[in-house]
């Protein structure tokens, strides 16, 4: 007996396929028309903008939420007449004029926690005999210990002096009182050419001038290494004239920077 031959399958999709996906598509229409039609909560919003700008470095220029939950991104904006709420209402400027209000604030409060701690050092100084010796300055970022290069290392040479060692005791005494936060040691030099067995370069004096000082600290002191930091800076940031002999005598230095606890460092 002959087998019944098979029909084939009818072209294209299943009926049921079709009927799915329009289903579906119609959902996907609905759930975004609910949230078009809802209100963005500013301050969710904000506080999830700024962990992806400090995490991933974006919305730098992208979206930003004004009003109650009013969304506008990239100039695209949920709001029909912006221009109009904006000088209606005047919250934008408002808003900008109370993040001066904070910055300016903050910037206070650091420069108060500078000012503290430089006469906390200031005081050691004296009392260690060191104040004629090291020159200090401070910002809202740190109190600065500027010490002469000829007082700590032989010209051309990286290796700290007896009388550096004297110093750096009691530097080192100091900066376990009161050195909290980072600690960054800098190298300076002058702009006469350096061109040695061992230094090929100003860069190079400088950095191992400020490696030597870290050492020293870290071998003669109980101070955390992870918040030491140290560079050399060769000859670029002097201060003072490279042309005349005192002002390179002024630019040969190591600084050591005391960042207070409210730092951006």
């Amino acid at each position: 007996m002959a087998k019944k031959k098979q029909e084939d399958p009818p072209a294209g999709s299943p009926a049921w396929m079709a009927t799915f996906s329009d289903l579906m598509n119609l959902l996907l229409c609905f759930f975004v028309l609910l949230f078009s039609m809802s209100s963005v909560d500013e301050k969710k919003w904000e506080e999830v903008a700024a962990s992806f700008s400090q995490t991933f470095s974006i919305f730098t220029s992208g979206a930003t939420a004004i009003g109650d939950g009013l969304l506008i991104s990239n100039g695209v904006s949920q709001l029909n007449q912006l221009d109009e709420y904006i000088n209606s209402t005047g919250k934008a400027a408002e808003d900008i004029e109370e993040a001066k209000d904070i910055l300016a604030e903050v910037e206070k409060q650091k420069m108060e926690a500078s000012e503290e701690l430089s006469e906390k050092v200031e005081e050691a100084l004296e009392e260690s005999g060191l104040d004629d010796v090291i020159e200090m300055d401070f910002t809202s970022q740190y109190v600065q210990l500027t010490i002469n290069g000829a007082l700590l290392f032989p010209s051309g040479s990286a290796e700290l002096s007896d009388d550096a060692e004297a110093v750096l005791s009691q530097v080192g005494i100091i900066l376990e009182r009161y050195a909290d936060s980072t600690i960054e040691i800098e190298g300076h030099t002058d702009s006469v050419p350096m061109h040695s067995a061992r230094f090929a370069s100003n860069n190079e004096l400088s950095d191992a001038r400020a490696l030597s000082v870290f050492y020293y600290l870290l071998e003669n002191t109980n101070l955390d290494p992870a918040i030491i930091k140290h560079s050399g800076r060769g000859e670029y940031l002097p201060v003072a004239d490279n042309a005349t002999p005192e002002g390179r005598a002024l630019n040969r230095r190591v600084e050591i920077k005391i960042y207070n606890n409210l730092s951006d460092y």
